[in-house]
């Protein structure tokens, strides 16, 4: 968070220097999962790959069967 608030040269470099560390990392994993047949993993990592980030939702029934979304809402059920 520091880098992104000081968005000077060599910190934005160095953001994208570790960025691409992570995708080459991400890459790598189906291909090392690939070579020592863990079939499993290999296919889980390229459907993660595929699809991206997708982020889960949080729906509660309510008593009178309605769907509640809010975060503080839910808490209270």
């Amino acid at each position: 968070m520091h880098w992104l608030q000081d968005p000077n040269h060599t910190n934005v470099d160095n953001l994208y220097n570790q960025k691409n560390e992570y995708l080459k990392a991400k890459i790598d994993e189906p291909e090392t999962n690939s070579k020592i047949k863990n079939i499993r993993d290999l296919h889980r990592g390229i459907i993660d790959f595929k699809k991206g980030y997708q982020p889960g939702t949080n729906i509660v029934k309510s008593d009178k069967d309605d769907m509640v979304t809010e975060s503080h809402s839910i808490l209270a059920r």
